[in-house]
């Protein structure tokens, strides 16, 4: 086999080896796997990041060897990176060098003896029920258009659990007919239905006809069109809508993002009783293993059931009143 790092004649070699194998790469993401824009430029980050690691020591990407790898993870930690951000990073690098297996380019992974480095699993940030409730209140009091916007985004976003990039981009088809469910099409192109709660319902109904003027090709498509180039909001303005709800709530800013929301959605379900297959579902996770982050959730309520509900429980329970330290069930 034709060593990708060296010569193959006049015109080849090394130089040209690598943007070959990384738009190989691309092509592979977006074809087979269906990653989305943004999946795909974040590989992009983490191999440019180890190519100028590789560079800086006079090395190439395509001759890259475990040791090579090593030191990178090193670096990473000297910079003061997070094993998350180690992690994240070395994944892409494991899965590149695997493609490039894969494809015949390489004989040999140099990412394959490579350990990751420990990473503690931080629960995720959330909102309180109160809080939530405070932020909806502040989107609520606008009733002009953006007011009727925002109000209409937040009750979505907190009804339904989507990921921002999902919510933002939500086309008037995904209304379901009866409007009591969103057709959301997710990661790699999958679709799920997600139900819509009352209030959420009645948020998106005074929202549409204020969209936009009839033959706007945006308002048309677009359940939040917008004049940029993607035809819809964007992520970063709904962040932005956010942060000022936020204060207008009397809430630390720092706390509340898209994501943060999207958190308060899973926990809050399962503190109320949901199954985490169920939760699952709604997120649009391909695997339980990542719903699981919120298994404290079910912990807590678990732990709170038997101490509340247990016949023996019941025994040293001081008379008069639940469990001491605990709620009373709802």
């Amino acid at each position: 086999m034709t060593d990708p790092s060296g010569d193959t004649g006049p015109g080849g070699g090394a130089r040209e080896s690598e943007p070959f194998a990384l738009d190989a790469f691309r092509d592979m993401l977006r074809a087979e796997r269906g990653a989305a824009p943004n999946t795909v430029a974040a590989y992009e980050r983490d191999l440019t990041d180890f190519a100028a690691h590789l560079a800086h020591h006079g090395g190439r990407l395509a001759q890259a060897r475990s040791d090579d790898v090593r030191a990178y993870v090193q670096d990473m930690s000297a910079r003061g990176l997070g094993p998350r951000t180690a992690a994240r990073r070395l994944s892409a690098l494991r899965q590149f060098f695997r493609f490039l297996v894969a494809e015949g380019l390489r004989d040999d992974d140099p990412t394959a003896a490579i350990d990751s480095p420990a990473r503690g699993r931080p629960l995720p940030k959330t909102l309180g029920e109160d809080e939530v409730e405070a932020l909806l209140a502040a989107a609520r009091r606008r009733r002009d258009p953006a007011g009727l916007r925002l109000e209409a985004l937040v009750e979505i976003l907190y009804a339904t659990g989507l990921r921002v990039s999902e919510l933002v981009g939500l086309p008037v088809s995904a209304i379901t007919g009866d409007g009591d469910f969103l057709l959301v099409t997710g990661k790699g192109g999958k679709e799920r239905l997600v139900p819509l709660g009352a209030p959420a319902r009645a948020a998106l109904a005074a929202w549409l006809p204020h969209r936009g003027q009839a033959g706007d090709r945006a308002a048309e498509r677009w359940i939040f069109p917008s004049r940029g180039a993607s035809g819809h909001l964007t992520r970063q303005r709904f962040a932005q809508m956010l942060k000022q709800a936020a204060l207008d709530a009397g809430l630390d800013p720092a706390k509340v993002s898209p994501h943060v929301l999207r958190h308060a959605f899973a926990s809050h379900l399962l503190a109320h009783g949901a199954d985490l297959r169920s939760v699952q579902q709604l997120l649009g996770h391909a695997d339980i293993s990542t719903t699981e982050i919120y298994t404290h959730v079910l912990e807590a309520r678990l732990k709170q059931l038997v101490g509340e509900r247990h016949p023996l429980a019941a025994r040293h329970r001081p008379r008069g009143g639940p469990v001491p330290g605990m709620k009373a069930a709802n």
